[in-house]
């Protein structure tokens, strides 16, 4: 049993370093503070293993074909498609903000995005949720992992450890976003070429997967 959940482990370290899922940790952490980055990336990540536990469990009661699962894949490049044109139009109508300002003799930055600041959960919700959607893409290949298992049934465990799989590399790859909102987004004209960056890097990851 250790060994198969170590390969199960594996697989959601193999499975975050795809590009719609590094993506998306991007899009969602950029310009956040530390705190709220590592909150983002956890609850992508425990968004995604709920939803493949979830429909793995439908998929041992119920034979569905291959092209409807390969509706899910459909999905996930959607989203990533969709959050890609979402920056692009805030940056081209210049709704990305930032304002400078002191605390206790340190300089912070506020980058939000609309006209008016204002403080909410909206981020990690969303990353929660968009974890979710995409999770339905990564069904198919984590089926292929269990069936490697000995056919052992799906259970919580298991979709744990995939989870701290994917987490250990959404959280390494935080650590590089934190770095670029440290030491890059420290203007606005820098803050709208990372966004603008970020927006074209997921509209072409987006629509690769949806033609390849």
């Amino acid at each position: 049993m250790e060994i198969s959940l170590l390969l199960i482990f594996w697989y959601g370290i193999l499975h975050a370093f795809g590009p719609d899922h590094l993506t998306a940790i991007a899009d969602f952490s950029i310009g956040k503070s530390k705190k709220k980055t590592l909150m983002i990336t956890f609850l992508f990540a425990i968004g995604h293993g709920l939803t493949l536990f979830v429909f793995a469990k439908i998929l041992e009661t119920y034979n569905i074909s291959e092209h409807i699962l390969g509706y899910g894949d459909v999905i996930s490049s959607c989203v990533i498609l969709g959050m890609g044109i979402y920056l692009l139009y805030m940056v081209y109508n210049d709704r990305i903000q930032l304002k400078k300002h002191m605390h206790d003799g340190k300089e912070h930055l506020h980058i939000w995005f609309g006209k008016e600041h204002q403080h909410s959960n909206n981020d990690t919700t969303s990353a929660f949720t968009i974890g979710a959607l995409m999770g339905i893409g990564g069904v198919r290949g984590m089926l292929v992992t269990l069936g490697l298992v000995e056919g052992q049934s799906v259970d919580f465990l298991m979709v744990l450890c995939f989870a701290l799989g994917v987490m250990v590399i959404f959280v390494g790859f935080g650590t590089v976003i934190l770095y670029i909102n440290k030491n890059v987004l420290n203007s606005k004209e820098n803050l709208k070429r990372v966004f603008a960056t970020a927006g074209i890097v997921s509209v072409v990851v987006g629509t690769n997967m949806l033609v390849g």
